[in-house]
């Protein structure tokens, strides 16, 4: 049975290049041997991440990221069953919005994924997979 997880996390300290790098390394290796896809938006202190997959390998992948000591504030936003994937091209894709990414700034000032339904949360993750500058591709 295939599942889309969504949540959200701040990162414990800064989110260097360096992080991001070893983040989507990891993510790359680990999400294609386990058929793990996915986006991961990173930016403004946060953490919006979709994984898609099998249930049970889903879940161990969000099982480590709650054990994993580089996050904090972790809040599953969504758990569902599918019939397809959504990003299925990428083993795991980032979106870097800066802080003054106008699309941030002016489209969804008041965005707080913390408090957001699942389903704004998707419509906003989709609208910036499409206006973000530019999607890097880990696979």
């Amino acid at each position: 049975m295939l599942v889309r997880l969504l949540y959200v996390s701040q990162p414990v300290g800064p989110i260097t290049t360096t992080i991001t790098t070893l983040i989507l390394e990891k993510s790359d290796s680990h999400n294609k041997k386990a058929n793990i896809t996915g986006v991961l938006c990173q930016g403004s202190g946060l953490w919006l991440q979709v994984l898609e997959g099998e249930r049970s390998k889903v879940n161990l992948l969000y099982a480590r990221i709650m054990a994993d000591r580089n996050h904090q504030n972790i809040q599953l936003l969504s758990m569902e069953e599918i019939t397809q994937r959504r990003f299925g091209q990428w083993s795991m894709a980032l979106v870097y919005l800066s802080k003054d990414d106008p699309m941030v700034q002016m489209s969804h000032p008041e965005f707080d994924p913390y408090t957001a339904s699942a389903k704004d949360a998707f419509l906003i993750l989709d609208e910036l997979i499409k206006t973000g500058t530019p999607i890097v591709n880990a696979s």
